[in-house]
């Protein structure tokens, strides 16, 4: 060996990547001393170990939701992780903020404009990820990115960071914002799958329907009469999984959009994204 590896590179190698001690002496030993080398050596092993595990579920991790200061755009990332016990740690909270910021500043066009932009330096954040699965041992994915525009936008991020809400409103003012945020807990809780009926993907309403065929005909229902029961338990259907026409959970007599009209007769929701855990 013709240089002298010193245990101050190996702690600022450590320090700089997250890597264990041997891994952090073992890479700077493979480049020879050359910094920049080792780093890119340590990042090629936490590729090989997210192919590695690339068959494992990450199902944890956490969800951060946020909208800039004039409350015009949002953003929600989520950073998986395989165990609780990662997802819980500080830093790795801390990682999945950071990265929202950088989000929300830069407002990228999808999840792979995201990843390719820069975390810390010249430390792309899908290098920083890397990192991480070089460092923590597990599959760590940067799985979701959305984001919304509209005259306000409201945020909500479920306890334990379990999932991100962002909510869009057609007016903008400060006293739509308790109601905003209730909308988005709404989301959080009864899960719409869109905002209204004509938002529903033509190819739900068709399985919906032969549905509620199947279950009338089960019942015993006439040939007749099954579209027409079909059409009735659709619209319960509606009632159920579109947002504005969900009861409140806060108030059962009123649906969201009779509860934003309370506020303002025109205010209404343009908008919303989920992302949970899962």
């Amino acid at each position: 060996m013709s240089f002298t590896l010193s245990a101050a590179d190996v702690k600022n190698l450590r320090d700089s990547t997250g890597a264990g001690m041997m891994d952090c002496k073992a890479a700077l030993t493979e480049a020879e001393g050359d910094f920049e080398k080792a780093i890119e050596i340590l990042r090629k092993k936490g590729q090989k170990l997210s192919l590695k595990r690339a068959d494992r579920e990450a199902k944890e991790g956490a969800v951060i939701a946020k909208v800039n200061d004039s409350k015009t755009k949002g953003v929600v990332v989520k950073l998986s992780s395989e165990t609780d016990f990662v997802s819980k740690n500080e830093d790795f909270i801390q990682t999945a903020r950071k990265i929202a910021d950088i989000a929300l500043a830069h407002y990228p066009a999808d999840l792979e404009g995201l990843l390719a932009l820069p975390y810390e330096g010249s430390v792309k954040i899908g290098d920083k990820i890397t990192d991480m699965v070089a460092a923590i041992g597990e599959k760590i994915e940067l799985t979701n990115y959305e984001k919304l525009e509209a005259a306000q936008v409201e945020s909500y991020i479920h306890m334990g960071n379990k999932a991100g809400v962002l909510v869009g409103l057609n007016k903008a003012d400060a006293q739509f914002t308790d109601a905003g945020k209730d909308v988005a807990m709404q989301v959080a809780a009864m899960k719409p799958i869109a905002l209204d009926k004509g938002d529903v993907d033509p190819s739900v309403i068709e399985k919906e329907i032969e549905i509620g065929k199947e279950q009338a005909r089960a019942e015993g229902k006439p040939e007749a009469m099954l579209e027409k029961i079909a059409l009735g338990k659709l619209e319960k259907f509606y009632k159920e999984s579109t947002l504005l026409h969900q009861q409140f959970v806060k108030d059962g007599n009123l649906t969201i959009a009779t509860y934003l009209k309370g506020i303002d007769k025109d205010l209404t929701v343009t908008g919303f994204k989920h992302v949970k855990l899962g």
